[in-house]
């Protein structure tokens, strides 16, 4: 079983930059596609963005396409999320999620989950 933990949140003024990382220990993430998900209190979590296991194919949500980026160092078992343009609507907390099976874009198909990172995005 993988065990994924996220770090890099925290508090940024609008249009600011972070840098998330999910880093995975317990097994190797190398053969796994992995995703970012974001979920505010009361909603379903979200689909931010996902990688392929080899990083080659990258995916991402329309509301984040051009600002944020997910890459992943296989080496070092770790996935990253640049955020980049930083909007108030971007605050919540962020989930790494290690695929199982399914559409890359569903909570579902996901077979373990980091406890999340906060950001928090002020105008």
């Amino acid at each position: 079983q993988v065990q994924l933990v996220e770090s890099g949140g925290g508090l940024v003024q609008a249009g600011g930059s972070l840098r998330l990382s999910c880093a995975a220990s317990g097994r190797t993430i190398r053969n796994a596609a992995m995703g970012w998900f974001r979920q505010a209190p009361g909603n379903e979590r979200e689909f931010v963005a996902a990688i392929s296991w080899s990083g080659g194919s990258t995916y991402y949500a329309d509301s984040v396409k051009g600002r944020f980026t997910i890459s992943r160092d296989n080496a070092k078992n770790t996935v990253y999320l640049q955020m980049n343009s930083l909007k108030p609507e971007d605050t919540t907390v962020y989930y790494c999620g290690a695929h199982g099976s399914g559409s890359y874009y569903y909570e579902r198909s996901y077979a373990a989950w980091g406890p999340g990172t906060q950001v928090l995005v002020s105008s």
